[in-house]
């Protein structure tokens, strides 16, 4: 669902905040038009914003960010280069990209939960599956991971042609909190676990525990000198991403 006061603007952010006072179409390999609009959630409302894929795009990805009571929200830098990288054609992908703020961060109605918000996801991915009719990429960047593979495991999620997971910067462990993956055990969708191998919210060890129980297909990447916000290496993370995701959906 798309409220009236959905509007269309040219992307022309690199990492900090959103330019709109360009309006109109993208040229192709440039800035991208984007859409900025609410879908309808299971709490209310979520703030949302759509890149606009390549024409003829063979799939629609969807980007989740991370834990919003430490800032997370849909203009992440991780998850914004993540989006480049999936909807920029010159990394040969072009896919149309959702990103949407989980309930209660920004505009984003409803209240903070950490594990309702795997209800955020499906509704996101309903809009996806509504609008564009294309098997979908589903990722997300550290919190926005674990509820991406959580809800990706979920029974009603069943009926989505979801082709690929994407768990970047994956937690294991975070003040105390300690996260249980034992149902990828039983995700048979392809996964990705992105990661750098300095990343203080996963040692290496831990993720690659993680990823040895989960089921096939699936792989694993660690971005050498990276921590958990992949910080000075941005770019790494994008050419493995689409690497992966080209070699996986050629």
């Amino acid at each position: 669902m798309i409220s009236s006061t959905a509007s269309t603007q040219v992307e022309t952010r690199q990492g900090g905040g959103i330019s709109a006072a360009a309006q109109g179409t993208a040229t192709a390999g440039e800035s991208r038009a984007i859409r900025s609009f609410m879908l309808a959630g299971p709490t209310g409302h979520l703030e949302a914003v759509l890149n606009q894929g390549a024409p003829g795009a063979r799939f629609a990805a969807l980007l989740c960010h991370p834990h919003p009571l430490g800032g997370g929200n849909l203009h992440n830098k991780v998850v914004y280069h993540a989006m480049k990288a999936l909807n920029d054609s010159a990394w040969g992908l072009g896919c149309p990209v959702l990103r949407f703020n989980f309930r209660g961060a920004g505009l984003s109605e409803g209240r903070h939960d950490g594990f309702a918000e795997t209800g955020d996801v499906l509704a996101a991915m309903d809009w996806l599956d509504q609008e564009f009719h294309l098997p979908l990429i589903v990722a997300g960047f550290s919190f926005g991971g674990v509820m991406a593979l959580q809800a990706c495991s979920l029974p009603r999620q069943a009926h989505r042609d979801v082709r690929a997971l994407v768990a970047l910067g994956l937690p294991t462990k975070v003040e105390g909190r300690a996260y249980d993956y034992a149902f990828l055990q039983d995700l048979s969708i392809p996964k990705l676990f992105l990661s750098g191998d300095r990343d203080q919210f996963a040692p290496a060890e831990q993720l690659n525990q993680v990823a040895a129980s989960a089921a096939k297909p699936k792989h694993l990447i660690f971005i050498s000198g990276a921590d958990h916000f992949f910080t000075g290496q941005l770019e790494p993370m994008q050419q493995a991403l689409a690497g992966w995701l080209k070699e996986l959906l050629p």
